[in-house]
């Protein structure tokens, strides 16, 4: 109901171009109007009457989420620390130029921890990146210790990057304090 062109349409067209966080704001109350307009890419549908501090929390998690986020073109460069190269587009790792055999979540695992530029990242934060959990469902810590323990494992030598924080998480172990390099 915009003027000159629909919503949705401008949706459409600006999905081609953008990933940019989307928030329709409707008087179309409908269950197929809301469905459609998440379809077409929208993250949120918000139907009047609404709550302009419900509106304002929503718009700032999504922002939130859409700073935490890799950009596609950075998740495509490799990025190697000391002898570890990992190439999240071609889903490979190499130790020493040797491709390392990692499981899909020992692969997700090693990327967020890089990709925290040697920042610690809580069990409960690798829980929710990884596995995709909120705090609302339990997943055993120690399932987390042990993935973090097979990954150490194959990735030899280089593995003594991923750093235990005692009664935290983990961090992975940059060289002198330089990020990883693209």
């Amino acid at each position: 109901m915009l003027p000159g062109m629909d919503g949705l349409e401008f949706l459409r067209l600006l999905r081609r171009e953008s990933r940019v966080p989307v928030v329709l704001l409707s008087a179309r109350r409908s269950e197929a109007d809301r469905i459609l307009g998440l379809k077409l890419g929208a993250d949120d549908y918000v139907t009047k009457p609404f709550s302009l501090g419900e509106l304002g929390a929503r718009i700032e998690g999504h922002l939130r989420r859409a700073a935490a986020a890799p950009r596609e073109e950075d998740e495509a460069r490799p990025v190697s620390i000391g002898g570890l190269r990992v190439d999240s587009g071609r889903h490979e790792v190499l130790v020493q130029g040797r491709p390392a055999r990692l499981t899909p979540k020992e692969f997700e695992l090693l990327k967020r921890l890089i990709e925290a530029g040697g920042k610690v990242l809580s069990r409960g934060r690798l829980r929710e990146l990884v596995w995709g959990h909120g705090r609302d469902i339990e997943i055993d810590t120690r399932m987390i210790d042990q993935h973090v323990a097979r990954l150490r494992r194959k990735l030899g030598a280089e593995g003594s990057r991923v750093e235990t924080v005692h009664h935290y998480g983990y961090r992975i172990r940059l060289d002198a304090g330089l990020k990883p390099r693209r």
